[in-house]
């Protein structure tokens, strides 16, 4: 069994990494800017049904600080990147996104070289593959793990331009002094699935808000979806799978759902405890209106009537892996923040 850190270990999809890490027994060492927040990733991981004991430990370090790297990747057999910004809205200011992500990332592979691990898997996202250009196919919706955003389009916000220019950066460092060391890259949609604790991802703080009643309608947006479980066993294969060293690998369940058919199977599925969820999709005016006052808002207009669909033919085809449906992972998230008394909160 390896040795394994783990980045930004108090985050959603870190959480499921290391259930996964340590169901598989590899032990398991979580990087956490904030070493506080310990107590936070054990009662995250004893609620997804881990018994962590001696093989966790925890070590201190910040994406934009070189102290603390050189120690947390000591002794590492493998280095699973996880630690990346993700807001709701879109910041003043993008390098409040672009420089954690890139320079964090950077940070990480040096030290991981200087270590001598043997390969980084960096969880990247869809939103560095999607964005500021056309897909292919009749309606130009379809991509794969050969597309990149293009970083200043217009269109591309932020967040995106911050995973396209760090994943961008690590194939870099890897092509000029990544030496023996390997990268594999897992690019996710929209990740769901259980919940684990109060502190929610960004994802799973939208069913939330479908559940609180907090959004009155819902915008014409469409994403793909992934449950956070099979998130964490993709990291799990291209940190071990030889065939996996040099690719990247889109996590997604397949195709797109619009928000408007999640909050249709939400209802439908849940009840009572879906009577707040709405049953209006915005006309676009509104929400352009609406991103005058809300970054929210904001933060749907250049999405509006957009698919992007992706496949998972790539993992299936190299890794075995093949994930959960849309609905499976959206009402994991629904029915674990309804379990754990979020709902309404």
């Amino acid at each position: 069994m390896a040795t394994v850190l783990v980045t930004g270990g108090s985050g959603f999809i870190a959480a499921h990494v290391m259930l996964r890490l340590l169901g598989a027994g590899h032990e398991v060492r979580a990087s956490l800017r904030d070493p506080r927040r310990a107590a936070g990733v054990l009662a995250m991981l004893q609620a997804g049904g881990g018994t962590p004991g001696d093989a966790l430990s925890f070590v201190t370090a910040d994406l934009l600080e070189d102290a603390g790297w050189d120690r947390a990747v000591e002794g590492a057999d493998y280095v699973l990147h996880v630690a990346s910004p993700f807001p709701a809205g879109v910041p003043d200011d993008p390098d409040e996104l672009i420089r954690p992500a890139r320079e964090g990332t950077l940070r990480v592979l040096r030290a991981a070289r200087k270590a001598g691990v043997k390969r980084v898997v960096v969880t990247s996202s869809f939103a560095a593959i999607g964005y500021g250009h056309e897909g292919r196919g009749p309606d130009g919706t379809l991509y794969d793990e050969t597309d990149w955003t293009v970083p200043d389009a217009p269109d591309v916000q932020p967040y995106m331009a911050s995973k396209t220019l760090a994943e961008r950066a690590a194939w870099a460092f890897m092509a000029e002094k990544g030496g023996p060391m390997e990268l594999a890259v897992v690019n996710p949609v929209a990740v769901f699935g259980p919940a684990l604790g109060p502190d929610l991802s960004t994802s799973v703080s939208l069913i939330k808000a479908l559940l609180d009643g907090r959004l009155p309608a819902v915008p014409r947006i469409h994403f793909g979806v992934v449950d956070a479980r099979d998130v964490a066993e993709l990291h799990l294969r291209a940190m071990t799978e030889p065939v996996a060293a040099g690719q990247r690998f889109l996590a997604t369940a397949g195709g797109s759902v619009s928000l408007h058919t999640i909050a249709r199977l939400l209802r439908r599925e849940l009840g009572p405890v879906a009577r707040r969820v709405p049953r209006i999709e915005l006309p676009d005016m509104l929400v352009r209106l609406a991103a005058l006052a809300l970054p929210m808002a904001r933060a749907a207009v250049p999405q509006l009537g957009r698919r992007r669909e992706g496949s998972y033919a790539k993992a299936q085809s190299l890794l075995g892996w093949t994930p959960r449906s849309m609905e499976e992972a959206v009402l994991a998230s629904a029915e674990s923040l309804s379990a754990l008394g979020l709902v309404g909160r």
